[in-house]
């Protein structure tokens, strides 16, 4: 899967939270981000990139 397409929506997601250009995470946390979706869609192929991403967004935030 290609890493900039899970980068973009997850910059994407954020937008819902916050400013349009502020992006609450710095590098080490967007690659763990980044890391987390791919596993859980490689855990759950069938699984929707969108909710995944969603989701995941979601719990960052939320911790």
């Amino acid at each position: 899967m290609e890493k900039k397409l899970v980068v973009k929506m997850i910059k994407n997601c954020f937008k819902q939270y916050y400013e349009a250009d502020s992006l609450p995470v710095d590098e080490k946390d967007l690659e763990a981000l980044v890391n987390r979706i791919l596993q859980t869609k490689d855990e759950e192929p069938t699984a929707d990139l969108y909710e995944v991403v969603n989701d995941t967004v979601y719990e960052f935030l939320t911790q």
